[in-house]
């Protein structure tokens, strides 16, 4: 199947450069809302037959007008959401964030014990994420797209494909509502078939962004 990974549209949280994963969590900008607004348009070609978010409101904000425009509903699931920032909740200095990325990313070359400082470990995130996909799947449809957050997309895409590893998802921003779209399955593995880093709408969404070392998580 193919599988798209849709990150959220800008909250007001990415322009302060804020670790906010908490459910529910904020908004939109007014930014975030035209970013999503344009993602049904970008997406015209592909042949969706379900579409998933995360129980956080962005990306379910985010889901709404691909949603309208396909005529499906927004199925919510606990397991997308974005991979728990713990004692480092809403830090904005670049050491936070730092440790955040090292053991996410960690976490994708295979250190699955590492647990995130006061949060979850990765085997906990990647099963949640996993059981989510294992349904996506299961639905038989030949195209799913499931909205949810950049930091979980980018750790478990290179912990899951085959052609991705986590330097090269570390390295690789992921900016709101960019995709990574993947063919495979749980059982026979996922190969990355693109990734396209920046807003589905194009560069003039792309304004305002606030990046991180390694790009923003969330």
């Amino acid at each position: 199947m193919r599988l798209l990974l849709i990150r959220h549209g800008q909250t007001p949280s990415n322009v302060l450069g804020a670790l906010d994963t908490l459910v529910p969590g904020p908004g939109l900008t007014e930014l975030g809302l035209g970013q999503a607004a344009a993602i049904p348009a970008a997406l015209a070609d592909e042949s969706i037959g379900a579409l998933f978010a995360s129980v956080q409101t962005r990306a379910q904000l985010t889901a709404a007008p691909l949603a309208a425009s396909l005529g499906l509903p927004v199925q919510v699931r606990d397991g997308l959401r974005e991979i728990s920032a713990g004692d480092l909740e809403m830090n904005t200095d670049a050491a936070s964030i730092q440790i955040y990325h090292e053991v996410a990313f960690g976490w994708a070359a295979g250190d699955l014990e590492h647990r995130m400082p006061g949060g979850d470990n990765g085997v906990e995130t990647f099963g949640r994420f996993d059981r989510v996909i294992d349904e996506v799947a299961a639905t038989g449809f030949g195209t799913v797209a499931c909205v949810a957050h950049g930091q979980i997309i980018r750790a478990w895409t290179a912990g899951r494909s085959v052609n991705v590893d986590a330097d090269t998802a570390s390295r690789h921003i992921l900016h709101n509502t960019g995709v990574v779209a993947l063919d495979g399955s749980p059982t026979d593995g996922w190969t990355v078939l693109s990734w396209t880093g920046t807003a589905l709408g194009g560069p003039r969404l792309d304004e305002g962004m606030a990046t991180g070392p390694g790009g923003l998580p969330d």
